[in-house]
């Protein structure tokens, strides 16, 4: 019997090299980015739901983006807070500001796709770009080094949404090693010619690609997944590139505590089940190759089977693992969560297993 765990291990061992090398490494070790900015036309556009005091310090970093050609579409999906009132107030202060008011509508209510779905369709520039209203651009050539990579093949871009450090919060680093391993395999399988998902919190697209699928029609009835399951129908090898130059990332206020971090992720789990089926094959099957990976691990040490050879091995696989996780963070300028990878891998791991087990007997909570 532990000849044959044995094995096995090696086989999921090897699962694990191919992803970590055949597909994360694409991205790892994959060339700086040229920024050659190319002047389109750019709405941005920013869905607000009862985000007052955000929309306060974040709006402004927008309108004062350093790019030719653009205009902010603000859209009030029924706030029941000063979120309008705010929103009002930069429309009559900048002239490049183009205000969305949605009332709640009985058919679509609480639905972020349907508020969404009216401000696309009141944008008056070719090319899309998007972000949360809790998010802010690193810098002014936001808008510059993400439409740097449009072209007239590549109308989808992928951008990176990071969160803000905090000081010795565990959490805090739990946190963003999970958004950098996200980032890392959606961006790995996008220049892999597989593109499965992108994160609203920066995302751009031209419009001609959300009314070639009927914009989101087809998961209208799926609460969340105005980003993921939109790019995981209309994303292809062709029309999909990603954007990681430094100045290209926004940033999000991070969950403070570990119940609304779980929250937020049993949603974005949940969305995940309405993936095409090689999507869902290829996540499960990494998942499924990281739990197994450290049970092998910790019966065939607990019986010291074979143990020269497992440790050489488990050795192997940290080194590689660790040096393309490594090279991927500090591509993304997540550099302190290098040395706490491997307590980070278990926590998160251990958190999914979580989060698989509630959610089938519950349903998350969705957009306010």
């Amino acid at each position: 019997m532990l000849i044959i765990l044995l094995y096995f291990f090696i086989a999921i061992v090897f699962i694990q090299l191919f992803y970590y090398l055949g597909i994360f490494g694409k991205f790892a070790f994959g060339k700086p980015q040229d920024v050659k900015p190319k002047n389109v036309p750019v709405s941005v556009i920013v869905c607000a739901k009862n985000e007052e005091e955000n929309v306060k310090k974040f709006i402004p970093l927008l309108a004062e983006q350093n790019y030719p050609d653009f205009e902010i579409v603000l859209i009030d999906d029924a706030s029941s807070d000063e979120t309008l009132e705010v929103f009002e107030e930069f429309e009559q202060k900048y002239q490049n500001i183009r205000l969305v008011k949605v009332e709640n509508n009985e058919a679509f209510w609480g639905n972020k796709k349907y508020a969404l779905t009216l401000g696309i369709k009141a944008a008056k520039k070719e090319y899309l770009l998007f972000t949360d209203a809790d998010c802010y651009p690193t810098s002014k050539e936001w808008i510059t080094t993400m439409a740097s990579q449009f072209t007239t093949e590549k109308t989808i871009v992928l951008g990176y949404g990071g969160y803000e450090k905090i000081e010795n919060s565990l959490l805090n680093k739990i946190i963003r090693f999970e958004t950098v391993l996200t980032a890392v395999q959606y961006f790995s399988w996008a220049k892999a010619g597989l593109p499965y998902m992108g994160v609203g919190r920066n995302l751009a697209y031209k419009k001609d690609e959300f009314f070639n699928v009927n914009g989101f029609i087809d998961h209208i009835q799926v609460r969340s997944g105005d980003d993921d399951l939109f790019i995981n129908q209309a994303a292809n090898k062709s029309n999909t590139t990603i954007s990681y130059t430094p100045e290209s990332f926004t940033y999000s206020n991070p969950k403070e505590s570990y119940k609304d971090w779980f929250t937020q992720k049993r949603r974005h789990v949940s969305t995940a089940e309405h993936y095409k089926f090689f999507d869902k094959f290829q996540l499960g099957l990494f998942f499924v190759s990281q739990l197994f990976f450290f049970l092998l691990v910790i019966i065939l040490l607990a019986f010291q089977f074979q143990w020269i050879a497992v440790a050489a091995i488990l050795a192997t696989r940290y080194t590689v693992v660790w040096t393309v996780i490594g090279f991927s963070a500090g591509k993304l300028k997540e550099n302190d969560i290098k040395i706490w990878f491997p307590v980070l891998e278990i926590v998160l791991i251990i958190t999914q297993i979580n989060i698989f087990i509630t959610n089938i007997f519950s349903k998350p909570v969705y957009w306010k």
